[in-house]
């Protein structure tokens, strides 16, 4: 979800003003905290500007393990009435000296996108894969906007994008 001049539409709610009564799971990560509390702060303060519920907000040890969460989350979810219509799963890899970086980012990536394909709600990929901790809070209110802020308009975009293809009517 990287922010340029030339995707600005991205930003524009105005598709949102309609939407009701969503709801939305949050997965996170404990590690690098001070930055994943950011991008869940900036997410939720989105989530209630349009009255979402948050059914879930959930850690877990790190971002290898997010994709099973998520999963987790769904099924365990599915036949009751806290079953989330998107989930937003959150992390923060910070590349080192070895190859855990790559194996991680690449793990995690192809997670979410499984689940996309699997799970019959939105899975958002709010993982910020950086070089260094100052390129999170770029993305964080910075020169690359707010990309907690990003997932939750995604997710609610995805929400209202599934609902009217399931009733077209509306």
């Amino acid at each position: 979800m990287a922010q340029s001049a030339h995707s600005t539409s991205l930003l524009d709610t105005s598709a949102l003003q309609s939407l009701a009564n969503a709801k939305v799971a949050i997965v996170y990560t404990e590690w690098n905290d001070t930055i994943i509390t950011a991008l869940r702060d900036g997410c939720k303060s989105i989530l209630s500007q349009y009255n979402a519920t948050i059914t879930h907000d959930i850690a877990v040890p790190g971002a290898f393990e997010l994709p099973f969460a998520c999963k987790q989350i769904w099924e365990t979810s599915v036949l009751h009435d806290d079953a989330p219509e998107a989930i937003i799963a959150f992390g923060t890899v910070i590349r080192g000296g070895t190859p855990h970086f790559e194996y991680v980012c690449k793990a995690v990536t192809e997670g979410i996108t499984q689940l996309n394909l699997d799970l019959p709600i939105p899975t958002i990929f709010g993982v910020l894969t950086l070089d260094n901790e100052q390129q999170a809070w770029e993305r964080l209110g910075g020169i690359h906007g707010h990309k907690g802020e990003e997932a939750a308009i995604t997710a609610l975009k995805m929400i209202k994008n599934s609902r009217m293809l399931a009733n077209p009517a509306n």
